[in-house]
């Protein structure tokens, strides 16, 4: 759609961004009375990481944590309601699964969100200004038609940033940027056609990415890993010589992470309760000092694969090595080991120098092409620069976040600036996770309208994760308990 026309007065609440956390804040916010809101994205239709919509992968997540059931399972836009309006109640029932296909997740968000009045796509947010004014002031937001050109400003009293994240690319790999085998997961449906008559494959990265990708190269080249067809020179090494096209001398795959152990993600049941908003309370409540080192202590809770898809990679592996030795199969799986850089190395081939963690061996790994499944990072929008100075960033340069996900602002902006998915380090692990997707957005939906849009329950998990508070002290006789002491002061003695 075309950027919307000029509004006479401020809308209350203007999204940047249409990824699933701002779309949830989209649809749980569409409903509500008097309340104006619009949410922008430049891209022409949702889109959720389609390169890595590969068939068979599944989320991690169970179907209830949609845009909106953990927190309104009556909405309209409910994957309840998409499954009643795609007549796929039947086939879900019997399916049994709790977890969706990464491909179904993404339909269901396209459908919410080609529906949804206060969604406008092909709307690129350019800039955003304060307009301080007596009595308050309005945010200035500069609008682009991604098709037209045509450019149009509105007014906002508040701001949502959900601009989602970006994909990391290690400084290790910088001599290889724009080499057209070396490419991010995030691309890899996009660019898996570029790896074929490669006949070595490197994928580096641990988590959930980095093994439906190196499941999906099994299954791609199975038969030509499997079957004997690679000869043993042009794995270990021998890929210097350049790659034979695939079908020839087959393909060789390796999987290769810093990570020490390819553990899976944590997925019992009281594990799962530091996906709770108690969880995010506590974490909060810690000082920045202990929060960034316990962030990454818990990588295994959001960084890890999960177990289903590491027994697939066993299962694969076992059933094509039946009446073979196990060495016989071209492929490596080497847990840490950090890759310290990459260069084009003879013959078209590139080099991967490596270091060993645990014994500091060096050695030096040559392949055909890369796939890069090294996670994302919280990305700052080009569009808020005329705002940084207004903001209050910490030492590290990042958003200062309070509970109700605002960013911490200078006295002079009294509009509310939130964000999603930019509080890690704040909010901890769970915020990437789609669990509290709607119950973060609900909090910040009441913190706009000032009332209670979205009743809220006051306890989430059975864990208490904070010490518990000291005890009270009994008092010496003869003295009165606090409790009488308050009564005393309201009488008056």
């Amino acid at each position: 759609m075309d950027t919307p026309a000029p509004q006479a007065g401020p809308y209350d609440l203007l999204g940047v961004g249409i990824g699933p956390f701002n779309l949830s804040l989209a649809a749980l916010a569409e409903p509500v009375p008097g309340l104006r809101t619009l949410f922008c994205d430049q891209r022409p239709e949702f889109r959720w990481h389609p390169g890595m919509l590969v068939d068979g992968a599944r989320m991690q997540v169970p179907f209830l944590a949609d845009l909106v059931s953990l927190v309104d399972p009556t909405s309209p836009w409910s994957f309840l309601n998409y499954l009643r309006d795609q007549d796929r109640l039947f086939p879900f029932y019997f399916a049994e699964r709790f977890q969706l296909p990464r491909r179904e997740y993404d339909h269901y968000c396209r459908w919410a969100a080609e529906r949804l009045g206060n969604c406008r796509f092909g709307t690129e947010v350019t800039a955003l200004h304060w307009v301080a004014a007596a009595g308050g002031g309005h945010f200035r937001v500069e609008l682009r038609s991604t098709a037209t050109g045509r450019r149009t400003e509105v007014q906002a009293r508040n701001l949502a940033l959900g601009v989602g994240t970006r994909p990391v690319r290690p400084e290790a790999f910088a001599a290889l940027d724009g080499h057209p085998r070396v490419f991010h997961s995030a691309d890899y449906l996009d660019r898996r056609d570029a790896l074929d008559g490669a006949r070595d494959i490197t994928v580096v990265g641990s988590g959930q990415s980095g093994a439906e990708v190196f499941l999906d190269l099994l299954r791609r080249y199975g038969d030509a890993v499997h079957d004997g067809a690679v000869h043993g020179d042009a794995f270990h090494g021998g890929a210097a010589r350049g790659a034979a096209p695939h079908g020839d001398e087959g393909t060789g795959l390796r999987w290769l992470t810093r990570t020490r152990a390819l553990a899976p993600m944590e997925y019992s049941k009281l594990g799962l309760e530091h996906f709770t908003p108690d969880y995010t309370r506590y974490f909060h409540s810690l000082p920045a000092s202990v929060r960034d080192p316990l962030v990454e202590a818990q990588w295994q809770l959001h960084k890890a694969a999960s177990a289903e898809t590491l027994a697939e990679i066993h299962d694969h592996l076992y059933e094509r090595t039946i009446g073979r030795p196990i060495d016989s199969t071209p492929v490596e799986i080497t847990p840490g080991t950090a890759v310290t850089a990459a260069r084009p190395g003879p013959g078209g081939a590139l080099e991967l120098h490596c270091r060993h963690l645990d014994s500091g061996t060096e050695h030096v790994l040559r392949t055909d092409a890369v796939v890069l499944a090294t996670g994302y990072r919280a990305a700052r929008p080009a569009a808020l620069e005329p705002l940084s100075h207004l903001i209050e960033w910490d030492a590290a340069g990042r958003y200062q976040v309070d509970l109700e996900h605002r960013v911490a602002t200078l006295p002079e902006l009294t509009g509310g600036l939130y964000v999603q998915n930019a509080e890690l380090h704040t909010h901890g692990v769970g915020t990437p996770d789609l669990g509290l997707g709607a119950h973060r957005a609900a909090v910040i939906l009441n913190a706009v309208t000032g009332r209670t849009v979205h009743r809220l329950p006051t306890r989430t998990a059975w864990t208490g994760f904070a010490p518990p508070a000291p005890p009270v002290p009994a008092p010496a006789p003869g003295f009165p308990r606090p409790q009488e002491w308050t009564r005393a002061a309201a009488a008056g003695r």
